[in-house]
């Protein structure tokens, strides 16, 4: 299995991320990542993250913003 994420405009339009990911081979490993990278990539124009697994979503499109942002 292999865990991915796809970075998004607000619009849904995908950007190139700022920290480059790597294939994740569990879920649990693909979102500790983003929780520890998500100030960089909204630095670098990402706003919000969808997870995908095998090319399936899984979830989102999750605001990389903090509430009230």
């Amino acid at each position: 299995m292999a865990w991915t994420w796809r970075f998004e405009k607000a619009d849904g339009t995908e950007v190139p991320p700022a920290v480059e990911p790597e294939e994740f081979t569990t879920q649990g490993d693909a979102e500790s990542w983003v929780g520890e990278a998500w100030k960089d990539l909204l630095g670098g124009g990402a706003e919000q993250v969808t997870l995908f697994e095998d090319g399936s979503k899984i979830y989102g499109p999750m605001s990389l913003r903090a509430e009230g942002d």
